[in-house]
């Protein structure tokens, strides 16, 4: 797809994914049904007592469920508190079959559940639901096993889980069809991306491909997803299947923006500039691809470049952002991956998280400013009240600017800006639901090394949505500064050198 930047109901019920000619699936449910409910589950072996989660310490394994078969998981359940706010991809969920010592899942927990980057973002679809600002995660691929399943989480983060929560439920059954295939799920990933295509899948054997999540943490100006899809079926030197386009892929046109169906959507995205992330889904639940012998999966990595002042240097070129995939299939016989991942730190781009209350800051009036362990909190008894943090950086260069902003019922309306900037509009910190600590973002900031650099967030007026017992409050309140420097991005002075080169086409 050609552009210019002018800038349900649950999972299927059988073993494999539904096709347009299946039943439906609630016809199953006035049918007797053959097997057995079972649940692995966090919960208390108490019942009178609360306590319902289980801790994972650093560089430590939980087993959430260690089960014996024959049987079929049906549906996975987690929330988390975690101190990492990239916890999304440094927890690792490992599956592994019928008493196998490598994994036939292998994927940072937030990409297996459909966002990557270790970010949070919520959405919903036919097999997978994320919510609660990316804290809780649900999905309903059915995962059979003829002799034994274990399923871990690993916290591979430098902090510790301090709690998991989590639902594993399945079926008990007496035998399954002779013809089963197996779940599988592999995570993949290139920083920076290379002119060749990208690699989403390479196996064999027989079964059937049912979903791709692709995410693209960008490293120029432009649009990353000119590349086209293609799937080599049963060793064939060109492909069956091959696109138009990565957004055509997902089920989009003309580039993306953020929305969701049953069966594709766009959870996470942030634009089109340099640092900007972007996660995509597609399952193939209506339309999986099966294969006989073997399966490759690829991906151009090719699109528009603009350079820093916005000339525009080509349409379809080689980029060099950093590209990560889950790629989701069924098949037997069961494939056992020989590689762990990647380290952690390679899973995610370079941020530089300051905790809030280890920075100067300022407030007028100065009433109702309080540092507590964790984050910094103005209660500010006026509305037009201002909070300011200064900050420095250690090298010279062109700065992402996020802060961990809290979202609460005492909030208040606060325009930000960065170095006298205004950025965007006012922003409302008042919660409509939940009280949360969401991911704000301050944009684009070239700054200096040993300088003072100043967040300052400004009252304008009273929240629409404050109560009547607390309206003569605006608070405010970040526990984190998480900094990125784009020159810290493999790819990002690549796309530099570059777009400095003879003009690109």
């Amino acid at each position: 797809m050609k552009i210019f930047l002018l800038f349900l109901f649950s999972g299927s019920l059988g073993l494999f994914p539904m096709t347009a000619s299946s039943q439906n699936p609630l016809d199953s449910l006035t049918r007797q049904m053959d097997w057995v409910p079972r649940r692995s589950s966090s919960a208390n072996p108490n019942l009178k007592k609360n306590g319902d989660s289980k801790p994972i310490p650093v560089g430590e394994e939980l087993v959430i469920a260690d089960l014996k078969g024959p049987g079929v998981i049906n549906h996975i359940w987690c929330t988390i508190n975690s101190g990492d706010i990239f916890h999304g991809r440094s927890q690792v969920l490992r599956v592994y079959y019928d008493g196998n010592d490598k994994p036939s899942v292998q994927v940072p927990l937030g990409d297996f559940f459909g966002v990557g980057h270790g970010a949070a973002a919520d959405y919903h679809s036919a097999v997978t639901v994320v919510s609660s600002h990316g804290r809780y995660r649900a999905c309903y691929w059915r995962m059979p096993f003829h002799k034994q399943i274990k399923i871990t989480v690993t916290n591979e983060s430098k902090f510790r889980t301090d709690s998991f929560y989590f639902y594993v439920d399945w079926e008990k059954h007496s035998e399954l069809p002779k013809d089963t295939v197996y779940f599988h799920a592999k995570y993949h990933q290139e920083n920076p991306t290379s002119p060749d295509d990208f690699l989403l899948l390479d196996t064999k054997g027989r079964g059937h491909y049912v979903g791709t999540v692709f995410s693209a943490h960008q490293a120029e100006i432009g649009w990353f997803g000119e590349g086209d899809d293609r799937f080599f079926i049963d060793g064939e030197k060109i492909p069956s299947l091959s696109g138009t386009g990565t957004e055509d892929y997902f089920n989009d046109a003309w580039g993306f923006r953020r929305f969701n169906t049953p069966y594709f959507g766009v959870p996470l995205w942030e634009g089109y500039m340099a640092g900007d992330r972007v996660t995509a889904y597609r399952w193939h639940l209506l339309d999986p691809v099966p294969f006989t012998k073997s399966l490759k999966v690829q991906m151009e990595t090719r699109g528009s470049v603009f350079t820093e002042k916005m000339e525009f240097k080509g349409q379809f070129l080689p980029r060099q952002d950093f590209i990560s995939t889950v790629a989701f299939w069924y098949q037997w016989p069961v494939v056992k991956f020989k590689n762990s991942l990647c380290p952690t730190k390679e899973r995610i781009s370079k941020y530089r998280v300051i905790p809030a209350v280890t920075l100067e800051v300022r407030a007028k009036p100065k009433a109702g400013l309080v540092k507590s362990k964790k984050e910094i909190i103005y209660r500010c008894p006026v509305p037009d009240g201002s909070l300011e943090v200064d900050f420095t950086v250690p090298e010279d260069g062109m700065y992402q600017v996020n802060v961990m902003m809290q979202y609460g019922i005492i909030g208040g309306v606060y325009q930000p800006s960065v170095n006298g900037k205004e950025v965007g509009g006012p922003i409302d910190f008042s919660a409509t639901g939940a009280l949360d600590t969401i991911w704000t973002k301050l944009d684009l900031h070239k700054l200096e090394a040993g300088k003072t650099h100043t967040i300052k967030f400004v009252g304008k007026g009273k929240s629409s949505h404050i109560r009547t017992l607390q309206s003569g409050m605006h608070a405010i309140s970040l526990s984190n500064l998480v900094l990125l420097r784009l020159e810290d991005m493999p790819g990002y002075q690549g796309a530099l050198k570059a777009t400095q080169k003879t003009p690109r086409k």
